[in-house]
């Protein structure tokens, strides 16, 4: 499904949007990087050439808005999602210094909420505190992994997250959560059995036990 451009777009035959190209990259890397070498590379120069765009500073928002990170769609605002996992595929790829991989981790931290979590990528708007969300706060913990943020809102992130979930959250954020959590070192004791319950309501839908078992192992190294 890997294009002429280097994106994997979300169905073959379709490069845009693009962003299904990070999560190839993170595949390609941890089963066979030397095999998949030629995919990893167009696919790291697609994402280096389609980064998000910045919009001016105002006080409408209260995020950077001058950072750039990916974006759901091509020639659009970073947003959380999309950014955390394009800085997966770079780390998996061995670009973890790359400035633009940087850049990337600098956009998740400033997207941090004051009390800690995330939301698809917006702090303040129109005076508006914008409330955290589970699985973006999940998915950005994860690539976070190792980071360091001396505002201390990581840690919030990590607190918040673990308040957040339980045995009643849907097993897509409850993945997340789990691979976010354990990516911080912040696993809750009850995620064996939280996930365990959360597959029995899954066993139909493939995309849900990957993701369930995926959480089970934690994101791979």
């Amino acid at each position: 499904m890997q294009g002429a451009s280097g994106a994997v777009g979300i169905r073959a035959g379709e490069d845009a949007p693009g962003w299904p190209t990070s999560l190839a990259i993170v595949a390609w890397s941890k089963v066979a990087a030397a095999g998949y070498a030629a995919h990893i590379s167009r696919g790291a120069s697609w994402l280096l050439a389609n980064r998000g765009e910045v919009i001016a500073r105002t006080p409408e928002f209260g995020h950077n808005t001058q950072l750039v990170g990916w974006a759901y769609a091509e020639q659009t605002h970073s947003w959380v999602e999309p950014t955390a996992l394009a800085v997966l595929a770079l780390k998996a790829a061995g670009r973890s210094s790359d400035p633009a991989a940087r850049e990337g981790v600098a956009v998740l931290l400033d997207r941090q909420l004051p009390g800690g979590g995330l939301n698809y990528g917006n702090t303040y708007v129109l005076g508006q505190l914008i409330r955290p969300h589970v699985q973006p706060t999940g998915i950005a913990l994860v690539a976070l992994a190792g980071e360091q943020d001396s505002s201390g809102r990581l840690a919030k992130s990590a607190a918040w997250l673990r308040r957040s979930i339980g045995p009643e959250t849907t097993p897509q954020s409850l993945a997340w959560a789990l691979l976010g959590l354990r990516a911080q070192g912040a696993l809750p004791s009850q995620a064996d059995e939280w996930l365990a319950n959360a597959a029995g309501q899954s066993v139909t839908n493939t995309f849900k036990l990957a993701l369930l078992a995926l959480a089970a192992k934690g994101w791979p190294k």
